[in-house]
């Protein structure tokens, strides 16, 4: 290895190191692209770990919510980063995610719905594909739990009411919140969206479990069928 190649990591001053910036500084002191260049650990003969970090980063405008939506299949088409390359970099974003899930409060009180969109927004951040959930709330309208009935494609899911009220029935819960996302951001409902919700509202009056309402989430924003007079 020549390590008086400036692309080289070994030839940095020690302090602009990824790894030992870190040790000397703390890890506040790197930026998103080094911390990527430590999970990564090499370049490419011509690139280092950092500059390949770049690159990705680049690719989706430096946002850190972008770049968790990108597949171990997407990492792996950047010059640098094989299989195992791109699984480090997911397993570290799946990390993080979990983490700010256990963080919140175990038992959220839905009173509107901006706690419901904050009480689901870590299962559905960063989806590529569209995924129906359901919150299911006792009689404080406090959480019970959040339960995943679907995942489908770029376009859409199957929510099957039969599932969805078994959940329920199981749980004991005393109502149900529907979610779904549109990856797209698109936060218009469908007619397909009116429709089911229409059909679970019924279903719901039958058993006595009512549909609180249906959010249409996407990363940035929601739409209330309940706020929108829709439900």
């Amino acid at each position: 290895m020549n390590y008086d190649n400036p692309r080289k990591i070994l030839s940095w001053a020690e302090e602009d190191r990824p790894r030992e910036k870190l040790m000397l500084k703390g890890r506040a002191a790197l930026s998103d692209a080094e911390l990527i260049a430590i999970l990564i650990g090499s370049g490419t003969t011509d690139l280092t770990a950092v500059d390949v970090s770049k690159i990705i980063l680049q690719s989706v405008g430096n946002n850190l919510n972008e770049l968790a939506k990108l597949s171990v299949k997407d990492l792996s088409k950047f010059r640098g980063i094989g299989e195992a390359k791109g699984i480090s970099i997911v397993a570290a974003l799946e990390l993080g995610r979990r983490r700010r899930e256990q963080d919140r409060p175990q038992r959220t009180r839905i009173t509107c719905s901006r706690d419901a969109y904050e009480e689901i927004r870590p299962h559905l951040l960063d989806k590529p594909h569209e995924e129906f959930w359901i919150l299911l709330l006792n009689r404080a309208n406090e959480v019970l739990r959040p339960v995943q009935i679907s995942a489908g494609g770029v376009s859409g899911t199957v929510a099957d009411p039969k599932l969805i009220f078994k959940q329920a029935v199981e749980n004991l819960a005393s109502s149900i919140i529907l979610v779904h996302n549109h990856p797209s951001g698109n936060l218009t409902p469908s007619q397909a969206d009116k429709d089911l919700t229409r059909k679970l509202r019924e279903g719901g009056k039958l058993l006595d479990i009512p549909v609180l309402d249906h959010l249409i989430f996407t990363d940035r924003a929601y739409l209330s069928f309940a706020d929108e007079g829709l439900l």
